[in-house]
């Protein structure tokens, strides 16, 4: 393929192709259709390569950013991969879910300018250019080492060291809990935002690279990690964070009152929203309440408006300080989804049944700003009122998992719950066990956990091929 002509500073980011709306809303299929060669040639072409990308400063798992944009530039699209997959397992799910405007693109020389390069957009287009080839090489991997290594969970952080290790020549095997591989890639991100066979994708890469895999298996429960310990020369925990937070209020006990674990692993990793061809049934809801403002509030509103309910979002703040990305934001707001802001609710209120039937609410205002930053919402005297839903979904965060700590001695745990790791290193005070992700730092982005998995496997590799020196 023949390289755009560059003409100047070209500030125009080339959009995303998308389903309609009124198409989108009522499917579950993706709705951001990636670019084709063409747009992703121009768009890379815009990157003026910069001799201290910002970029890769703030890219989490360090890719060389400028390198396999150039290599998209000039059309050489295998080589951009190669690039791109020295350092990320997994660039078509980062591609799709990472907050790029926050990362990598908030680095970009053209940022002041507004003008960044659509670095996750292009990251996507070579991720699914290899995988619509018919046969892509492997890179190449170590000669085996004889060191075995135990990872606990297959989300991010698990899959990023999994990768990282085998590649260094060890023998790697992931103990999942869940019946998929994948963790909050495969039960938190609905189907229209990251297609299940993208996930399953990237994990079958892991695998022809010779990670192992065993799932249905609940480390902890089913096995301690002394007990992985005995037969595997480290062990690394990336159970995640999958114990859910509700808003502390009379009622979340009511039929109708869900966590948004238990409401998106039912439709997403279930695909309860085929029912009945899946087994997994799901109540289909006329009035839904999602109560927070982040990316998951997000996923819940839009899976509920697919499932054929009046879905309203309920944030105590205004939609300045709401943390869902801008992106995710505007898909709900095009597609239906309404938003209650400076509403607090403070009351489930059930029938006769046990079934909620709405929710009391009072109003707020933005006060003087917090320790995040932003303006702390204080409640309006005598201005409560009701609105009526026949389902409310808490979607306020999530802590990690309290199984493994609970069975884990000598290893230090944090006063939320996490464990306590090495932010440089991952390296617990557990001798031979190394942690990261979101069971260290609680819920955040897939990115944030892969980084932590590179370091991790970094530390244990160079444990166990100088393990004197420990």
């Amino acid at each position: 393929m023949e390289q755009p002509v560059k003409k100047g500073l070209d500030l125009n980011r080339r959009p995303m192709p998308k389903q309609p709306v009124e198409v989108r809303r009522r499917n579950f299929e993706e709705v951001a259709l990636g670019y084709d060669a063409k747009l992703a040639m121009e768009e890379a072409s815009r990157c003026i390569q910069c001799k201290k990308p910002g970029c890769v400063e703030k890219c989490p798992v360090e890719v060389d950013i400028p390198g396999f944009i150039q290599a998209i530039a000039e059309g050489d699209f295998e080589r951009g991969v190669r690039i791109l997959k020295a350092k990320n397992s997994l660039p078509s799910v980062c591609g799709r879910v990472c907050p790029q405007e926050t990362q990598c693109e908030g680095g970009c020389a053209l940022h002041r300018k507004a003008g960044q390069i659509a670095i996750g957009r292009l990251e996507r287009f070579l991720g699914d250019w290899e995988a619509a080839q018919p046969d892509f090489m492997l890179p190449e991997v170590a000669p085996p080492t004889g060191k075995r290594v135990a990872v606990v969970g297959g989300g991010p952080a698990g899959l990023t060291v999994a990768g990282d290790l085998v590649k260094l020549g060890h023998e790697v095997t992931i103990f999942e809990a869940l019946h998929k591989v994948g963790g909050v890639l495969v039960y938190g991100i609905p189907e229209f935002r990251l297609p299940k066979r993208i996930v399953e994708r990237e994990v079958e890469y892991l695998r022809r690279l010779g990670v192992k895999m065993v799932t249905n298996y609940v480390v902890g429960k089913t096995r301690t990690v002394d007990s992985l310990l005995e037969e595997y020369d480290a062990v690394f925990v990336g159970s995640g964070a999958g114990l859910p937070w509700f808003s502390e209020m009379p009622g979340n006990n009511l039929n109708g009152v869900y966590s948004a674990n238990e409401y998106l692993t039912r439709i997403n990793l279930m695909r309860g929203y085929t029912f009945p061809l899946a087994p997994t049934p799901v109540k289909r809801h006329v009035r839904v309440a999602v109560i927070g403002g982040g990316n998951v509030a997000m996923d819940c509103a839009r899976t509920a408006l697919r499932m054929g309910a009046e879905t309203t979002i309920l944030y105590r703040r205004s939609r300045e300080e709401m943390p869902a990305r801008l992106e995710e934001i505007e898909n709900a707001e095009e597609e239906g989804v309404i938003f209650r802001y400076l509403t607090l609710p403070v009351r489930c209120i059930g029938d006769e049944r046990g079934w909620v039937k709405g929710l009391e609410c009072i109003r707020m205002e933005l006060g003087e700003p917090d320790a995040s930053g932003r303006r702390s919402p204080l409640p309006v005297p005598g201005s409560e009122f009701f609105l009526p839903f026949d389902a409310v979904i808490h979607a306020i965060g999530n802590s990690p998992n309290p199984l493994i700590p609970q069975t884990t001695p000598g290893i230090e745990i944090g006063r939320k719950g996490n464990i306590v790791a090495d932010p440089q290193t991952g390296k617990t005070t557990k001798p031979r066990v190394w942690a990261g992700g979101d069971v260290v730092t609680g819920a955040a982005t897939v990115i944030l956990a892969m980084g932590a998995g590179r370091r991790a496997a970094r530390s244990i590799h160079e444990y166990l091929t100088n393990p004197g020196e420990w």
